[in-house]
């Protein structure tokens, strides 16, 4: 999900830094071991690499991925401190990717970025623990609390999404979860960015039956009648970004025609 409105308390806008590959990376912020160190997760380049940049003024950062499989398996090999991830990333979102990586790796901690203002998003994030919460739009002052915060084991999110107490926050997430299991997660985020059975059968390590399976059941148990419906869903779900390339869409409901 493209935004690129982070900017410093001086004002001066995020620069676009040649990219490093990853040993550099990890490299350099090995020679640093004072410092949390970083892992950033957006499938925007541009997003992605500037926001390193403005990241490695003050922490050292060990990697950057496109995609939330690809979050996982950095996560649990390059062990990082805090992790900066897109909540709309593709193949898995990110608060998916975040509770598979909290299951094997509990101590590493969280910022998600998104654009939406949506608070039970934000309640479900919590669950996670003392994670941040920043919206694309947000100056770079704002990620740069949001990351203090998280380090000295505190929330933080606009104010706007804050519930008044726990039992609403909850209720935000319980509200953002409900309906859904993991796998059924899975399929419709898959299945909604119009990617074809057999790559979803090959990514979710299932048969190309169980996978038509599994859309089969979501699309009777939620009255769904095509994939354009399942898209819809999926948006309702916070599982795709509504900037997705059009491409994407368009290949998604052709495919369920």
């Amino acid at each position: 999900m493209y935004s690129a409105h982070f900017v410093d308390a001086n004002s001066c806008n995020m620069s676009v830094r040649p990219a490093q590959k990853e040993s550099e990376m990890v490299e350099n912020a090995s020679r640093d071991s004072s410092r949390p160190r970083f892992l950033i997760a957006d499938d925007h380049a541009i997003f992605a690499e500037a926001l390193r940049g403005y990241l490695e003024r003050r922490y050292p950062v060990v990697g950057v991925v496109s995609d939330g499989r690809a979050l996982i398996e950095a996560a649990l090999r390059l062990k990082p401190e805090v992790i900066v991830v897109d909540v709309a990333m593709p193949i898995l979102n990110g608060l998916d990717a975040a509770r598979r990586i909290k299951e094997q790796a509990p101590n590493i901690k969280y910022i998600f970025l998104t654009m939406r203002d949506d608070p039970n998003l934000a309640a479900a994030a919590l669950e996670l623990g003392p994670i941040g919460f920043v919206l694309k739009q947000a100056t770079g002052t704002e990620l740069l609390k949001a990351i203090d915060n998280v380090l000295h084991g505190k929330p933080y999110l606009p104010a706007k999404l804050r519930a008044e107490d726990w039992v609403a926050t909850k209720a935000r997430a319980r509200q953002y979860a409900k309906e859904l299991t993991p796998r059924q997660r899975d399929v419709v985020q898959l299945f909604a960015e119009g990617r074809p059975m057999k790559e979803i059968a090959g990514l979710l390590g299932l048969s190309e039956k169980t996978v038509e399976f599994h859309k089969h059941h979501i699309m009777e148990a939620f009255n769904l009648k095509n994939n354009a419906g399942l898209i819809l869903f999926a948006l309702k779900h916070g599982l795709i970004s509504v900037d997705l390339e059009p491409s994407v869409h368009a290949r998604a409901a052709h495919n369920g025609r």
